[in-house]
C-alpha cells in the first residue's frame, strides 16, 4: 500500500484581484513560491503606497521549507514583494537574465541583495527544486523574457502560465513556445493554472508592433517636446520610442528614478539597443529646441508621486509642461486606476498640453491573452482541470465559461479565490480550507502596520470628516460640569452645523444622566446615532471625558 500522492496549490494573490500575484505548490516537506508581487491601493485606501500579499499566516511555521522562488516576469505585480519576502524567508530565486536584473535594481534600492541567492535561468531550462521538476517556456508578454512554468512532481504535471499571449510578430521575434506546450500535452497536464485578465475580451490581442505605426502619427504631428510616461518595467516599449525618436530626429531622455536605473539595466544586458548619441541627460534635454526631445517617465496609472501625477498637479521640480507638449499614456489602464487614470489626463489637458491614449489611439496593447488565444491554448495543453488565475472574479468566471465552450466538463473546473486551498489527491481536485488572503499595507516605510480597519478609518475621515466631543463631568455627583466642548474638521459648515448643536448638546447631557458607568462608550453610540438621524453622515467621532 502506498502512500496517496498530494499536491497543494495555494493561491495567496492573484485570484479574485487585478496584481500581487503568488501562488504556492506544496509537496511533501516542499513549497515552491511563484511570483510575489504588488498591487496598487485602490481608490479609498488612503496614505497606502501599495499592497502585497498576505503570506505571513500561511508560511508562518513553513519558511524553512520553502525550497526556491521563481519569477516568471519582471513586472511589479510579480517581483514588487521581492524585498518584504527575503526578510523573513531564505530561499534560492529563480529568474531569467531580464528579470533578474530587474530584480536586482530593485534590491539595490533597499540594500539587500547581499540577501538573495539568484540563480538566472533561460526558457528551454529544467530545473530541480526539491520534489519539483520545472520546465522553463518562453511566453510573449508585455515585457521581454517572460516564462512560463511545467511544474512536474510524483503528483503530476501542473502548467503555470504565468501572463501571457499568442503574438505571432513579437518585437523581439520570439513568440510564445507552441511545440513546449504541445509537448506538455503529450506528457499529461494534470491541472492548468493560465492567466485570466483578459477573459472578458473578444478575439485575439493585437501585436506589440502596431505601436510602432501608432507612435509615428504621434511624432509626426508634435509640434514641441513628446514625453512617453509607462512602467518602468516595461523595457520593449523604451525600444520602440527610441526607435520612433531615432526615425524622426529626437533625442530621448529617461527620468525619474527607476525608469533611469531600469533602462541602464537592460541596455547593459542587452535587452535594449540605442546609439550613444541618441540617449541624452534630462538636463541637456531641457534646453534644446522642443521639437528634437523625447522624455520617457513613470506615471501612466495616475500615481501621485510619479512625474506624470506630479506634471498634471503642477508641482514636478525639475521641469514643469508646456503648452506645446504632447504626452503619450502608454500602458493599460489597470483596474481600479480608472478614477486616477483619468484624473490625470484633465489635469493634464487643463495645464495646456495634448494627452494621447489608450482609448482614442493604440500607443499601447494588451500583453494578455484574449478569448481565442485562451481557447486556443486549452486546445494545445488539454488539461485534466482548469483553474483560471490572475484577475478579478468576473474574469475569472468568463474563463471557465470559455473552457467550457471548448468542451472541458465544468466538474474539471476550479473557479477559486485567493486563500481557497487546492488539493490534488491521486490525479482528483479537491477543495480544502480556506485561509486569509487578504492584504498587507505598506504605508511609507511602515509594513503591515496599518490594517484594514485603519483604512476604512481614514476613509470616514475623508468622506465625513471627524468630530471631537470633550466632556467634563464632576467627580462628585457625575454630571456634567459644563457644556460640552465640540470641535468639527471637514464636517460641516457652521450655518449647516448651528441648528442641531442645541439637540447634540441635549443628546449628550441625556447620556450623562443616564449613564450605567461606561461613560465613554455611551457618548460615543449617542453622539454617532444623534448625527446619523440628523445629517445622514458619519464622521468619525473621537470622544475625551474628564472627571473635576
Amino acid at each position: 500500500m502506498t502512500d496517496k500522492k498530494i499536491l497543494r496549490i495555494v493561491p495567496i494573490g492573484g485570484l479574485g484581484e487585478v496584481g500581487k500575484n503568488m501562488t504556492l505548490y506544496e509537496y511533501g516537506n516542499d513549497i515552491l513560491m511563484v511570483d510575489a508581487g504588488i498591487m496598487f491601493p485602490e481608490n479609498d485606501m488612503i496614505g497606502i503606497d501599495y499592497i502585497i500579499p498576505d503570506y505571513e499566516d500561511y508560511l508562518k511555521d513553513k519558511k524553512h521549507r520553502v525550497r526556491g522562488i521563481i519569477f516568471t516576469h519582471g513586472h511589479e505585480d510579480h517581483i514588487g514583494a521581492i524585498q518584504h519576502i527575503l526578510e523573513e524567508i531564505n530561499a534560492p530565486i529563480y529568474a531569467t537574465k531580464l528579470t533578474r536584473g530587474l530584480v536586482e535594481v530593485k534590491l539595490n534600492r533597499y540594500g539587500l541583495t547581499h540577501k538573495a541567492d539568484l540563480h538566472t535561468i533561460k526558457a528551454g531550462d529544467r530545473v530541480q527544486i526539491g520534489s519539483f521538476t520545472v520546465d522553463f517556456f518562453h511566453v510573449c508578454h508585455s515585457i521581454p523574457d517572460a516564462v512560463g512554468l511545467g511544474i512536474d512532481s510524483p503528483a503530476g504535471l501542473v502548467v503555470h502560465t504565468g501572463d501571457y499571449k499568442f503574438d505571432h510578430t513579437p518585437v523581439d521575434n520570439w513568440p510564445t513556445d507552441y511545440a513546449k506546450l504541445a509537448e506538455f500535452a503529450e506528457r499529461g497536464v494534470m491541472a492548468l493554472l493560465a492567466d485570466s485578465t483578459n477573459a472578458t475580451e473578444p478575439g485575439w490581442t493585437q501585436s506589440e508592433r502596431v505601436i510602432d505605426d501608432a507612435l509615428d502619427e504621434v511624432f509626426e504631428k508634435a509640434e514641441g517636446r513628446i514625453l512617453v510616461a509607462t512602467f518602468a518595467s516595461l523595457i520593449s516599449r523604451m525600444q520602440q520610442v527610441a526607435n520612433a525618436a531615432e526615425r524622426h530626429g529626437r533625442k530621448i531622455a529617461f527620468t525619474g528614478r527607476s525608469m533611469v536605473d531600469n533602462m541602464n539595466m537592460a541596455r547593459e544586458l542587452g535587452y535594449v539597443d540605442f546609439p550613444e548619441r541618441l540617449v541624452i541627460s534630462l538636463e541637456k534635454s531641457l534646453s534644446m529646441p522642443d521639437n528634437q526631445v523625447v522624455l520617457m517617465a513613470t506615471g501612466s496609472q495616475g500615481e501621485p508621486r510619479s512625474i506624470m501625477g506630479r506634471l498634471a498637479s503642477g508641482t514636478n521640480r525639475k521641469f514643469d509642461l508646456r503648452e506645446s507638449d504632447t504626452i503619450v499614456l502608454s500602458s493599460h489602464t489597470i483596474p481600479g486606476n480608472e478614477e486616477s487614470v483619468y484624473r490625470t489626463i484633465n489635469n493634464l489637458f487643463r495645464r495646456g498640453a495634448e494627452v494621447v491614449y489608450e482609448s482614442i489611439a493604440p500607443v499601447h496593447v494588451s500583453g494578455h491573452a484574449s478569448q481565442e488565444e485562451m481557447k486556443l491554448l486549452l486546445h494545445l495543453v488539454r488539461p485534466q482541470h482548469l483553474i483560471p488565475m490572475h484577475g478579478e472574479l468576473r474574469m475569472l468566471k468568463q474563463h471557465a465559461r470559455l473552457a467550457e465552450e471548448v468542451g472541458m466538463p465544468k466538474d474539471k473546473i476550479a473557479v477559486v479565490e485567493n486563500g481557497q486551498v487546492i488539493e490534488f489527491v491521486d490525479g482528483e481536485l479537491q477543495l480544502r480550507e480556506r485561509i486569509p488572503g487578504g492584504y498587507i499595507f505598506v504605508d511609507g516605510s511602515g509594513v503591515g502596520s496599518v490594517d484594514r480597519s485603519i483604512v476604512q478609518e481614514r476613509e470616514s475621515l475623508g468622506q465625513d470628516g471627524i468630530m471631537v466631543v470633550n466632556v467634563v463631568v464632576s467627580k462628585d455627583n457625575g454630571h456634567l460640569k459644563s457644556k460640552p466642548e465640540i470641535l468639527t474638521r471637514g464636517f460641516m459648515l457652521p450655518a449647516e452645523l448651528d441648528p442641531i448643536m442645541d439637540g447634540l448638546n441635549s443628546q449628550i447631557q441625556q447620556t450623562v444622566d443616564k449613564s450605567n458607568g461606561n461613560l465613554y462608550n455611551e457618548v460615543l453610540r449617542s453622539v454617532k446615532s444623534y448625527l446619523y438621524q440628523e445629517t445622514k453622515r458619519n464622521p468619525f467621532i473621537f470622544v475625551t471625558i474628564n472627571q473635576v
